[in-house]
């Protein structure tokens, strides 16, 4: 069956002042789901044209004769994730498991914000920052233009998009002030812990 563009999990208007609906109109009703028109075009009549997304990503991944396959795949998977990382009740602390995991290998949320916070600001042009699990431990890792954890093995927690489309609108060039917001007021750390594995 063709791709489709998920529903967002929250109304486009939710997360202002942070990000205005408009951005949701671009980002999401033009970005997001050019990706999915794209894909659904490359893979129609292939081997790939009723796997899954995460299939796609992982098994085009590396190969040059299927960048633009795993490019739209990737930034499918990519953005519906960045959408559930973000909430209209975002920001404040992580809890539970998540927090004990934080203190652990960060030594405390701040240590973390401020590290990932780094890893968004200096990923230089297009790409994510995100948090990550490797085993039992968690980590900051960047990733360029549409690349992503899961097709080198590792579990997405949550990310924050620095494509410049992500907080234009909002924030123009200044990308610092868009991941302060982002970890001050959206960040949806109960995402995250849903997504650790024991």
């Amino acid at each position: 069956m063709p791709f489709t563009l998920p529903e967002l999990p929250y109304a486009k208007n939710s997360l202002e002042p942070h990000i205005q609906a408009t951005t949701f109109d671009y980002h999401y009703g033009k970005h997001h789901q050019a990706y999915v028109t794209n894909l659904n075009k490359m893979i129609e009549g292939t081997e790939y044209e009723n796997s899954s997304l995460e299939d796609i990503i992982v098994k085009t991944y590396g190969d040059p004769e299927k960048t633009g396959i795993y490019n739209n795949a990737a930034q499918i998977w990519n953005h519906t994730f960045y959408w559930k990382s973000m909430s209209p009740q975002g920001g404040g602390e992580a809890s539970g498991v998540l927090a004990d995991w934080i203190k652990r290998d960060f030594g405390s949320q701040e240590n973390l914000v401020s590290e990932w916070s780094k890893a968004a600001a200096t990923q230089f042009g297009s790409g994510w920052a995100w948090l990550v699990q490797e085993g039992s431990h968690l980590k900051v890792m960047q990733t360029a233009n549409a690349d992503t954890p899961i097709a080198k093995g590792l579990t997405p927690l949550s990310t924050i998009d620095v494509w410049e489309h992500a907080y234009y609108l909002d924030f123009q060039n200044k990308r610092p002030a868009y991941i302060e917001s982002f970890f001050h007021h959206l960040i949806n750390w109960e995402f995250a812990e849903k997504n650790l594995k024991a």
